[in-house]
């Protein structure tokens, strides 16, 4: 059985993956629920029901298709309201399939500035890189996590998101991200759906301080 993925960026088709296999496997402990190639849309058609729909009912259509994960950036969309819209869309266009709905608020790219210190050292971020006091709230995240990088060094999400989604500490992100909160336990609640819902979720260990 597998959960499909539906973002938005070329980076996100390589990186989101990886990050679900990093809370379904390595965190959740469930190693039968796959994660299946990503279907990717363009910003626009997330706001739109029918190309959403249709992409919802493209993953429905795959015949070990358990769950569907839509995420993409909210920009300065109400998480919560273009959630619920996007939400409702995914249960007409697949009404039998789970189907949860994240804004990464702003960016993906928001997350790596909420875990910005476990990237030190790597992917030319500096030493004492030190992550925004409120990182969901910084537009042009992208830009932002560029000046954390060494001089001559450049941001590219093809070549950084899954990388960086592969090194990230998931639990200093949990505790700073509102958004990345709602990811945590969208996955939760999918692997309830299908019957595979971990013991303790989010991990014990990720509340820590």
């Amino acid at each position: 059985m597998k959960i499909y993925p539906i973002v938005e960026g070329q980076g996100e088709v390589a990186a989101v993956p990886v990050l679900l296999r990093r809370l379904i496997h390595d965190e959740a402990q469930c190693f039968d629920v796959q994660v299946g190639r990503p279907i990717r849309r363009k910003q626009y058609e997330f706001h739109r029901e029918d190309s959403l729909g249709g992409a919802v009912k493209l993953a429905s259509l795959q015949q070990d298709c358990a769950g569907i994960l839509v995420l993409f950036d909210g920009e300065d969309d109400c998480p919560a309201t273009t959630g619920e819209r996007v939400r409702a869309w995914a249960r007409i266009a697949a009404p039998n399939v789970p189907c949860e709905v994240v804004l990464a608020y702003r960016e993906y790219e928001s997350w790596f500035l909420a875990g910005l210190e476990s990237l030190r050292g790597h992917f030319s971020i500096a030493a004492e890189a030190q992550a925004p006091s409120t990182p969901e709230s910084r537009r042009n995240a992208k830009g932002a996590l560029e000046e954390f990088m060494g001089p001559g060094a450049s941001y590219s999400p093809t070549i950084h998101q899954a990388p960086i989604s592969a090194t990230l500490d998931l639990g200093l992100v949990h505790r700073r991200s509102r958004s990345f909160r709602k990811l945590t336990k969208s996955i939760g609640s999918l692997l309830m759906c299908i019957g595979k819902s971990p013991a303790t979720w989010p991990p014990r260990h990720w509340l820590a301080p």
